[in-house]
């Protein structure tokens, strides 16, 4: 990234294409979220059981400019209205990636605005920035999704230090294999936690991973193996494939609570950041909720549709970073894997 004076101040338009949803939002500093739209390509690999990374490449070209066209007419805007173009540059599928990346580095040539490429985790991280009572600096964030399972403690934006991280499988991850091993279709993850609510609790109690020794991280590929023979064992009772879907949910939301309120207390935070795909489930929301009330914490949740990937959280993302006085250089480049703690700092 590179230091610059923004000649134009105004609205970043977001762009989000890291994987299998194609998001566009447009956020100005000064007035807020304007507009905001997403595309799903759920339907589309539903018939693979599980993302192609060659054809969502394929359905982002199809579906990016006539979103933007959609999204910028939702605000009352056209491009030359645009400050800044902020996009996903990783981690995530190259392909995907690319395709985000080229789109908004020729718009922000043609617009003669800079361009910015975003860390989709810090996106997620940020996310509950957009809400009314935003929380501020320092806090603790949990970062669950299909790819990751992430503590981080926050000293300011950019300002990032890793205290746990997943093994082997992300929560997100572990709900949607767990939902393929019951049949349940794609995508498993919601599927499930809506069979486990009509589960009985406690019928089938599975471990609470690495919860009984020190430390932050997490692992929760035993777990997928816990439940598969339980679901095996248990095949003649019909009761019982909702039943093990409550004993599973219960589990990780368990061992996602264990680990926030570890993380609170070693860093001495009062303050709790939930984010990314598996921040929606309603369980762990009223877990962590009633706990912060118990204990005396805060909880802070982005709304649920900014849950999942999105491109409002690239908007407000870039345009912090673009106020900052931050840009890329017109070479496109993506960044599959790319280490959340190696961002500059924002102010």
């Amino acid at each position: 990234m590179q230091n610059q004076t923004i000649a134009k101040q105004g609205p970043v338009l977001g762009i989000e294409t890291s994987c299998d949803e194609t998001g566009v939002a447009v956020f100005d500093p000064a007035r807020g979220l304007l507009a905001h739209a997403l595309y799903s390509q759920i339907r589309m690999h539903a018939e693979y059981g599980g993302v192609v990374p060659e054809l969502a490449s394929r359905d982002h070209v199809r579906k990016l400019l006539p979103l933007i066209r959609q999204t910028l007419q939702q605000g009352g805007l056209s491009t030359r209205d645009l400050g800044g173009v902020a996009y996903t540059a990783g981690p995530g599928l190259v392909g995907a990636l690319l395709v985000g990346a080229s789109c908004a580095r020729a718009l922000a040539w043609a617009l003669d605005v800079p361009a910015i490429g975003v860390h989709h985790m810090e996106g997620h991280l940020l996310a509950p920035l957009l809400e009314p009572d935003p929380p501020q600096p320092p806090f603790v964030a949990l970062l669950v999704s299909g790819g990751h399972s992430m503590l981080i403690e926050v000293a300011g934006i950019g300002r990032y230090r890793l205290l746990g991280d997943t093994l082997d499988d992300a929560a997100g991850e572990a709900f949607d294999k767990t939902a393929k091993l019951m049949d349940l279709g794609y995508p498993g993850g919601p599927a499930l936690a809506k069979l486990a609510e009509s589960g009985v609790p406690g019928r089938f109690r599975f471990s609470r991973p690495m919860t009984d020794r020190p430390g932050l991280d997490f692992s929760f590929s035993g777990l997928k193996t816990q439940v598969l023979l339980a679901y095996q064992a248990n095949a003649g009772d019909p009761a019982a494939k909702a039943d093990v879907a409550r004993g599973f949910e219960d589990a990780i939301v368990d061992t996602l609570a264990i680990k926030c309120r570890r993380a609170l207390a070693a860093t001495g935070s009062g303050r709790l950041v939930v984010a990314g795909g598996v921040g929606a489930n309603r369980k762990l929301r009223a877990q962590l909720t009633a706990a912060g009330e118990h204990e005396g914490f805060r909880v802070f949740f982005p709304r649920l549709e900014f849950c999942t990937d999105n491109g409002a959280m690239i908007a407000l993302a870039g345009a912090l970073r673009l106020q900052a006085g931050l840009h890329d250089g017109l070479a496109i480049k993506v960044a599959p894997r790319w280490d959340l703690e190696s961002l500059p700092a924002v102010g």
